[in-house]
């Protein structure tokens, strides 16, 4: 191993080595990228085998037209070779080389990009199926991270003579012929005291399989054999073998008739790190002005961490099938943050260290299109398989609410995926859609009813349905914790307008004549309304007899723009100031409580009902009383006056 590795010494030298200087910028950027531009020293190794990747692309490219290329090497592959005890690593590809004035060039002007020249050259069809990373030149000097000094011994293909270039990544390189050199190139770094670990086999192959895995050429190493055993006569030693340690093909470039169903599964648990198969998959290749492919998928169970909206989440970004970022969260929005997978483009630009995307249009274009693909795959399943749509919808419809709240470019998709539970369904399943309500509601109903609450129990008992349920008119019940935020953004549903049944005069559809709410609304009594007014005094907005309530006697109505309880909560708990607002009291005038309490001649005793009234539709509504002491006071005087009768 350590022969083909450091196997250089025998190479003749045609001349003195020259020495060169860095430019003054190149030594400072050189500095600052050795030492911060990447957060993780391991990196060196894909930025290298990336590069190895990029001279075979452009050889097998060039090979089309000039086949004498290939010399007597018509093969494609990469080698990666260390010496433990010497401290050494080796990179070894067979690609297309590079000339003295090549190395000199690339090699000494960091930034200076052989494949972007490469790619300038190409026109038309050319340029597209050209498959070339690499817009900059800095990833090779990532091997300073963990080399004291780093050797390049490299031959154009069709060249006769190679270049050895050499530097300890300071102030100046080393450049000299070498005779007898293969096609391609060989990187060798002289492992520093801190770096020793990538000296060894697994760890190299570890880091193989997770960042260079499905590169479309073999990464091959030598085979580890099983150490001789104690026979007296010891057996020759085999020779070692040369095997690959990537997979070289990735499974989204694969069509995905040929790809089975295990194998996504098997896939998505590589990608997620999850101990279940995935709930739904997409897989899809884009062709024309931007080409990329996607493979995302949607889990059964949410992550622990599905709240935390500063945790690191994304799709994981290949360019050419090389792993770039674990989470690049560019590509999908924060409420499909939950969705695994990955992305594969052509053409995306990159900063210079490849780890953070440059943000373009492309990177636009491609989020938007993926968004829609997510939106796509969720109302399929919605449609056609319900009942696993609503285990999806159990895990992750909260987050999916977050959604319809901030993007408004997909608001209609994200509406039609919404789920809730209803007076028209017993118990608290949320599972009616905004169709299947607007199905079952009249022809002459304009509005899409709503009641928000803290709880199921909450919304189910609440008195402003009780005009509704008479009715037979439908009512969503909205109890999570997001659903307040979310109504205060949505205004209308496929032309019919959202109302709060518990905020401002409701607006129902045109009813029989002698209705009990018509009969209730004529029972005003300004008489009455004038005493109640006058008792709760600035404690309200407004009183006046209901046209919600049946068999309640009171209850609390939130004027078109005032803050909630539950809003104003949120408010509070994040330190926020929320303005100052009235609730409007409704009363049933056909309540036997009202009529009697029309009926109390002693004005004191009048005003402590009220109050009484007035705290138990605040209670009713899942709201805390100002002072319950008093309320406990006046209620405690209510019933010793009862049981002293």
């Amino acid at each position: 191993m350590a022969d083909e590795q450091v196997d250089i010494d025998g190479q003749t030298s045609s001349g003195q080595p020259e020495s060169f200087g860095f430019q003054t910028e190149a030594k400072q950027l050189l500095k600052l990228m050795i030492h911060s531009l990447y957060s993780n020293r391991e990196i060196f190794l894909r930025e290298l085998i990336s590069n190895a990747s990029d001279a075979i692309d452009k050889l097998r490219f060039e090979a089309i037209a000039h086949p004498e290329l290939l010399e007597d090497d018509p093969g494609y592959r990469i080698r990666i070779v260390f010496d433990a005890d010497a401290g050494t690593l080796g990179v070894i590809d067979n690609g297309i080389g590079m000339s003295r004035d090549d190395v000199i060039d690339q090699l000494g002007t960091i930034a200076k990009s052989g494949t972007g020249e490469f790619l300038e050259r190409l026109t038309g069809d050319q340029q597209r199926d050209a498959s070339l990373i690499g817009q900059f030149g800095v990833g090779f000097y990532s091997a300073f991270m963990v080399a004291d000094e780093v050797e390049v011994l490299t031959r154009r293909a069709g060249g006769e003579s190679g270049t050895r270039w050499r530097s300890r990544g300071e102030d100046e390189f080393s450049v000299e012929s070498v005779d007898d050199l293969p096609r391609g190139t060989r990187v060798i770094l002289h492992l520093n005291a801190d770096s020793k670990e990538f000296a060894d086999a697994f760890r190299l192959r570890s880091v193989v399989r997770r960042y260079s895995d499905h590169i479309g050429v073999a990464v091959e190493m030598l085979e580890e054999l099983p150490a001789p055993g104690d026979d007296d006569e010891p057996a020759e030693a085999p020779e070692p073998q040369w095997e690959a340690v990537n997979s070289a093909k990735a499974l989204w470039t694969r069509s995905r008739s040929d790809v089975s169903d295990d194998e996504y599964k098997e896939f998505y648990k590589h990608v997620s790190h999850d101990f279940e198969d995935p709930l739904s998959w997409s897989h899809n290749r884009v062709e024309g002005k931007l080409e990329y492919t996607s493979l995302l998928y949607v889990p059964k169970q949410a992550p622990f961490d599905l709240w935390n909206r500063e945790a690191p989440r994304g799709l994981k970004l290949y360019v050419q099938r090389v792993f770039i970022m674990d989470e690049a969260e560019q590509f999908l929005p924060l409420y499909l943050r939950f969705v695994k997978g990955v992305v594969d483009s052509n053409d995306l630009s990159l900063n210079v260290s490849r780890e953070i995307l440059q943000q373009d249009e492309r990177v636009t274009s491609i989020r938007n299109a993926l968004t829609k693909r997510v939106l796509n795959m969720l109302d399929t399943m919605a449609t056609k398989e319900p009942d696993q749509y609503q285990g999806f919808w159990d895990e992750f419809g909260e987050v999916l609410k977050e959604g319809a709240g901030e993007d408004f470019a997909n608001r209609e998709a994200l509406c039609k995926l919404l789920r809730f539970a209803s007076t028209h369904e017993p118990g608290a399943t949320k599972n009616v859609s905004l169709d299947a309500y607007l199905e079952r509601a009249g022809d002459d109903q304009e509005k899409i009813y709503y009641v928000v609450a803290e709880s199921f129990e909450n919304a189910s008992s609440s008195p402003h349905l009780e005009v509704f349920k008479q009715r037979g008119i439908e009512v969503l019940q909205l109890y999570d914790r997001i659903d307040e935020w979310l109504m205060s953004g949505l205004t209308e549903y496929a032309d019919k307008q959202f109302q709060d049944v518990a905020r401002g005069d409701i607006d129902l559809p045109e009813a029989d004549e002698n209705t009990d709410e018509e009969e209730a609304a004529s029972a005003d009594d300004s008489g009455l309304t004038e005493r109640i007014a006058t008792a709760l005094g600035d404690r309200v907005e407004s009183v006046k007899a209901s046209k919600r309530l049946i068999d309640s006697p009171a209850c609390l109505v939130l004027g078109e723009f005032a803050l909630s309880p539950q809003m104003r909560r949120m408010m509070e708990a994040a330190g926020q100031a929320a303005p100052e607002s009235k609730p409007h009291f409704e009363y049933n005038a056909k309540h036997p409580l009202v009529v009697r309490l029309d009926q109390e001649p002693d004005e004191d005793r009048f005003d402590q009902l009220v109050r009484i009234l007035f705290d138990q539709a605040a209670l009713a509504e899942g709201g805390t009383l100002e002072d319950a002491p008093a309320y406990v006071d006046r209620l405690n005087s209510l019933l010793l006056e009862l049981l002293s009768d």
